[in-house]
């Protein structure tokens, strides 16, 4: 689908229909509203929706999943109330299915599955892995595969078992594979990176048709994506 929400800033609509909208959220966009005041992805498409069908009422847009500000790609929203409970009772009972690809440092092995207890400061907004005695902790658990090696830098697929605040950014630094662009959890490196941790496929239920829909982003033309095959 090529097509946008013409907003500032611009969105691109991955996929649409009468229940579903699915975007692919650029980095550094807040999901939804925070104390900054600055652009969220639910704001904006709600904006997008009033102006394409020509509604000036109130416009419902259930947020599914979200995605830390510095990540960018595909993300699910619900145009009805129905639709959002549907999928939010898929994501808890975890039969969707997340891809994202990091780029990270290190040499990770071919495959890995790892498990940590996460502890988010909110005054920080900063997570920090912890004992399993801690009672505030939650268990994050991911797996990955290593796709592409280039010198220091290797292209990882990360799939999700849970969701926590930063899980990936974490799990991954914790190892000592963190990912490129990332100066929260990361290693100290220039400025202005885009971090380079992206969703790039979602296969979920349609929560009306029953079928499945699975949905794939191709990886970006820029560095440091441009070093691995994928995007060539």
């Amino acid at each position: 689908m090529n097509k946008s929400t013409s907003t500032s800033p611009d969105i691109p609509i991955v996929f649409e229909d009468n229940y579903l909208l699915v975007i692919d959220k650029p980095h550094e966009l807040l999901s939804q509203e925070d104390h900054t005041g600055d652009p969220d992805v639910v704001t904006l498409c709600k904006q997008y929706l009033r102006q394409e069908y020509n509604n000036r009422g109130n416009v419902y847009l259930g947020l599914v999943h979200r995605l830390d500000r510095p990540v960018g790609g595909l993300m699910l929203l619900a145009k009805t109330q129905k639709a959002a409970k549907q999928l939010s009772d898929q994501l808890r009972d975890r039969t969707v299915q997340k891809t994202y690809h990091a780029i990270v440092y290190g040499d990770p092995p071919l495959n890995g599955f790892l498990t940590h207890h996460l502890v988010k400061n909110r005054n920080r907004n900063r997570v920090t892995t912890a004992s399993p005695k801690n009672q505030d902790s939650k268990k994050a658990i991911l797996s990955f595969q290593r796709l592409e090696q280039q010198e220091e830098l290797s292209l990882l697929a990360v799939h999700l078992q849970t969701g926590r605040p930063h899980q990936i950014r974490v799990q991954l630094a914790e190892e000592g594979y963190p990912v490129w662009g990332d100066y929260k959890y990361g290693r100290r490196q220039p400025d202005g990176r885009t971090m380079a941790l992206r969703a790039v496929e979602l296969i979920f239920q349609h929560p009306m048709s029953k079928e499945d829909v699975q949905l794939t982003l191709p990886s970006p033309k820029a560095e440091p994506w441009s070093l691995f095959n994928c995007a060539k």
